[in-house]
């Protein structure tokens, strides 16, 4: 929860509220607090663009539709073909990310009711322009009452530094602990800023990222016993003291960048990262990757340090263009969402046509304020089914509870216009602090929000509640029933999905195996691009597979055995080529011919075998040529003490990657 930033918004809303209703009455308020209600709402989205940012872009695009809605509402057919237009469009958004989506959503939600409120052309354009300045006030208080400046990246940071140190603590007892990348994908996401604040940023949230996901690879191959550290022993026990105090680094190193405090290390940590002054009990490349760990470490701690300025040079910071010029990188995104397969152009045919649909059946049924269906679906549904159907659910819970609570309180105490008013605040204030608890929570508050808000104007308690709860109903329905009509199931695409990640994760390890061939050093930026292809690749895939385990679909191919165990031959398969990347040679180093035959055999042999997986062809022989490739070397000297060991490796992840899928993959011979 976010007391501070709950109350800022519900003040920003108050004083919206408090002047519309003074200067103009109650009906202007009531346009006035929408624009205030949802601008704040988007504060409190996910996103790395400044807070005022999203205020502004979420009031001006709010009072925009409602003037354009107004301009067509006499007209039923018109105003009908404008709705499904710019539902059409919202569901789009999605593309650009969710809290794009939710905007755009929102608008048309709300849009449905603002319409109703003016009286002329004249009005409209005075009800818009009170909506845009109920987002005004909300980015000037964002900008005035700041709260956690640029708490969301220190946040991504500071997760990410954590989550290395976890798998630090982690690799200590399991040498070959799987690592999960999303931190560190959330904060290169969080890592990219603008012109104007790439000049503001703290000089702390500049190079941790990038110097944590190099330790992720120094940290893996000091723990595996592939690379010459025995299961037990001496050692063994020095490694396992080294992740402890690199763990206990990286955890003072995350909370110095979460709080913007000085770095506090423990003395144990420190002791235990100085070299011995007389030998040392590592040898070779054991010992090469404890010294880089070190200096790594060092490195951290200097660019975590708050109010200095770091001496690490860590390249330029990553771009993230102005809301002007990312409108064509939008545009562009959603011109590659037109295809009939993409989830996105789905719902956004789905929700405009439910949305159709819930208006002219709202208009029909004998209940009046029939936008209430529309409302109810635009604003539950969402490209994928599981959120659909939890939101449908927690929508018409949360609408029960919050209009009978709202109703209990306007029989029992019979507010007037101005108490009215301020019981609406005081539930945008709930809203506002419940808001990451669930949505169901959120929208007890929300309703009763709605409740006292349109008591403001003078409407009729006991027709609201009958009439909120009947066609809430039937907006959850309507969106329920598109998805058996017009689906977007994930279950049928998870052999793309997964053949995706094999892809990606063999161009990876055949980049890394290149690197061997033509030495470019550890940090090779092609290297880097191709594990970043990977990560996401392997996101996609477990995003899909969430999505699939909570859809009514029956099961099409893929056994909970075969997925589990193709996942762990993969990850496998991941932690060796990141092995291989760890030792990496140095610029200038003699090249080793044998490890260009590698890459190209491991960059056509997961091709072929994505192919096979996608026509659920045999899984198993896109591997010859690869199995030719380590064959070939068997009885020869190694050229490096990991290529050869690493690429045996690799093959016996796939081979375990074709067994888990050969139960499952008819044989078309």
């Amino acid at each position: 929860m976010e007391p501070v930033g709950a109350a800022r918004g519900a003040l920003g809303l108050a004083l919206v509220v408090g002047v519309s209703l003074a200067l103009f009455g109650p009906a202007v308020a009531v346009s006035s607090a929408f624009g205030a209600f949802q601008a704040a709402i988007a504060t409190f989205q996910r996103s790395w663009r400044p807070r005022p940012t999203l205020a502004l872009a979420s009031g001006a695009s709010l009072a925009l539709s409602t003037f354009v809605g107004y301009l067509t509402a006499a007209h039923d057919g018109l105003f009908l073909a404008l709705l499904l237009l710019w539902t059409f469009l919202s569901g789009l958004a999605w593309a650009a990310g969710p809290t794009a989506g939710l905007i755009a959503s929102s608008n048309v939600a709300m849009m449905l009711v603002t319409v109703t409120l003016p009286t002329s052309v004249a009005t409209a354009a005075g009800h818009a322009a009170v909506i845009f300045a109920g987002g005004l006030v909300q980015a000037a208080l964002v900008a005035l009452v700041p709260v956690r400046r640029w708490g969301a990246q220190r946040d991504a940071l500071a997760d990410a530094l954590a989550a290395e140190a976890d798998y630090a603590r982690r690799l200590r007892h399991d040498p070959v602990a799987p690592f999960d990348p999303v931190p560190l994908m959330t904060a290169r996401n969080a890592a990219a800023v603008t012109p104007r604040q790439a000049r503001r940023r703290p000089p702390e949230l500049h190079g941790s990222r990038g110097l944590a996901e190099r330790i992720r690879p120094v940290l893996a191959s000091l723990a595996d016993p592939a690379v010459g550290v025995p299961g037990e022993g001496p050692q063994r026990d020095r490694v396992r003291e080294l992740l402890d105090a690199a763990a206990s680094v990286l955890d003072a190193a995350a909370h110095a960048v979460r709080h913007g405090e000085p770095v506090v290390l423990p003395a144990q940590a420190l002791d235990a990262l100085r070299a011995p002054a007389a030998g040392s009990v590592l040898t070779g490349p054991p010992r090469r990757a404890a010294a880089r760990l070190t200096a790594l470490l060092g490195d951290v701690l200097e660019t975590a340090e708050p109010h200095t300025e770091t001496s690490i040079r860590t390249g330029v910071a990553r771009s993230r263009p102005t809301l002007l010029r990312l409108a064509p990188l939008v545009l562009a995104q959603i011109r590659a969402e037109l295809r009939h397969e993409s989830p996105v152009l789905r719902h956004a045919i789905r929700v405009s046509v439910v949305t159709a649909a819930g208006y002219l059946l709202g208009a029909v049924l004998p209940l009046g304020h029939g936008y209430w269906a529309p409302m109810a679906s635009v604003m539950v549904m969402r490209p994928d089914f599981s959120q659909t159907y939890a939101r449908s659910v927690a929508r018409f819970g949360g609408t029960l509870v919050g209009v009978g609570l709202a109703t209990a309180v306007v029989r029992s105490a019979h507010p007037g216009t101005y108490l009215s008013a301020g019981l609406a605040v005081l539930c945008a204030f709930g809203m506002y602090l419940l808001m990451r608890t669930g949505y169901a929570a959120s929208q007890v508050c929300v309703s009763a929000y709605v409740v006292f808000l349109l008591g403001t104007a003078g409407e009729g308690v006991d027709q609201t509640v009958r009439e909120r709860v009947l066609l809430t109903l039937l907006g959850g329905l309507l969106a329920m029933l598109a998805y058996a009509v017009y689906p977007a199931w994930e279950t049928p695409r998870l052999r793309g999905r997964l053949a995706d990640w094999l892809e990606a994760i063999g161009r990876y390890a055949a980049v890394v195996a290149a690197g061997y061939a033509d030495p470019a050093g550890p940090a090779d930026p092609e290297v880097r691009e191709a594990l970043l292809r990977t990560r996401a690749a392997r996101v996609a895939w477990q995003e899909a597979l969430e999505r699939a385990a909570h859809e009514p679909v029956r099961h099409r191919g893929l056994s909970h055995a075969a997925v589990e165990q193709a996942e762990h031959a993969l990850g496998e398969f991941g932690r060796v080529a990141m092995l291989m990347e760890a030792h990496l040679p140095d610029r200038g180093a003699d090249p080793l011919p044998y490890a260009a035959v590698l890459a190209e055999a491991l960059r056509r042999s997961t091709e072929r075998g994505a192919k096979e997986l996608r026509e659920r062809g045999e899984p198993d022989r896109p591997w010859a040529e690869l199995r030719e490739a380590v064959g070939a070397r068997s009885g020869e000297p190694p050229d490096h003490f990991l290529l050869h060991k690493g690429a045996a490796l690799l093959l016996e992840s796939l081979d375990e990657f074709a067994t888990a899928l050969s139960e499952t993959t008819p044989s078309r011979r």
